[in-house]
């Protein structure tokens, strides 16, 4: 991934590791790396800096220097003090680490937009005709309403900025009034907040997944939408919906999901699975490029 990056110009890439073991690895596979910068967080010079920032910074958290010395040997930790501190505009892990991993470095120092409360993600599921953005499917397991509502327009403003109009669609197993209970309840709510906070985007709730994408569904179920039948912005109720639909969608449709790409931090850290391909990694390196290139609210 990292050759055809740097072959591609995407970015200009520093790859984390120990680098006569990451060079060794690298020649034995036939990958070039000529170019491409290498920085041991075990022995790079920058780690005494990084240590004694983050030292400071989770002080009230009983955190000395020998202390931050031993974690900013974590790639994840290093990665992301190099974001925080400018020294790269953006970081891509989780390879080889859990999304808990990558993304807690951040939370505790990167910290969330002016604004936004909470650190969500989409994926842009890449169709044959169109890019559609699902989220939240793989940060926040039971949002409550404000959360959803914050998710929701997290991901249109996601979408604003990789050039799809959001039109937003607040899933539930209910279309319209045709339905009651808590969870149908709860996403009424968080549609009314969503509309109360930007009264200029377009958004629909609750809405059934057919009536959000089939024109003649939305005809019959929701007459009159401006959103049904034709969503671009699609947010699932809870982590277990979300996760399993874009999964679903991806392994039946053959679209490719890009992917978690992570919203609502001040500077771009993005989660790779631990199953992904070259082509995935190439993917969220490329989409945190663009994210670096938007300016900060």
């Amino acid at each position: 991934a990292a050759e055809i990056l740097h072959r591609r110009d995407v970015c200009d890439l520093t790859l984390l590791g120990p680098e006569s073991q990451v060079r060794e690895l690298a020649a034995a596979n036939g990958i070039d790396l000529a170019g491409i910068n290498i920085v041991d967080p075990a022995t790079s010079e920058l780690r005494q800096g990084f240590a004694e920032k983050y030292a400071e910074l989770r002080a009230h958290k009983g955190v000395d220097l020998p202390k931050a010395l031993e974690i900013m040997q974590d790639g994840s930790y290093f990665g992301t003090m190099m974001v925080q501190l400018g020294v790269v505009d953006g970081m891509v892990s989780g390879a080889a680490h859990t999304t808990a991993h990558t993304i807690r470095p951040a939370l505790e120092f990167v910290k969330t937009r002016d604004g936004v409360k909470i650190v969500s993600s989409v994926f842009l599921m890449l169709m044959p005709d169109r890019v559609l953005v699902y989220g939240d499917c793989a940060v926040n397991p039971d949002p409550n309403v404000e959360q959803l509502a914050d998710i929701a327009l997290a991901s249109a403003e996601t979408a604003v900025q990789f050039g799809v109009e959001p039109r937003v669609a607040m899933l539930s197993y209910s279309t319209g009034g045709s339905g009651s209970g808590e969870a149908v309840d709860e996403v009424r709510l968080a549609t009314e907040l969503v509309r109360a906070r930007r009264p200029d985007l377009a958004v629909e709730g609750p809405i059934q997944y057919d009536a959000a994408v089939d024109a003649s569904i939305a005809a019959s179920k929701m007459p009159g939408s401006s959103v049904a039948g034709q969503a671009t912005v699609f947010i699932f109720p809870d982590l277990n919906t979300g996760n399993n639909t874009y999964k679903a969608v991806q392994q039946s449709s053959g679209a490719v999901a890009v992917g978690p790409v992570l919203q609502g931090l001040r500077k771009p850290v993005n989660d790779l699975s631990r199953g992904c391909t070259v082509e995935d990694i190439v993917n969220t390196v490329a989409i945190t490029a663009i994210q670096a290139q938007v300016p900060v609210s």
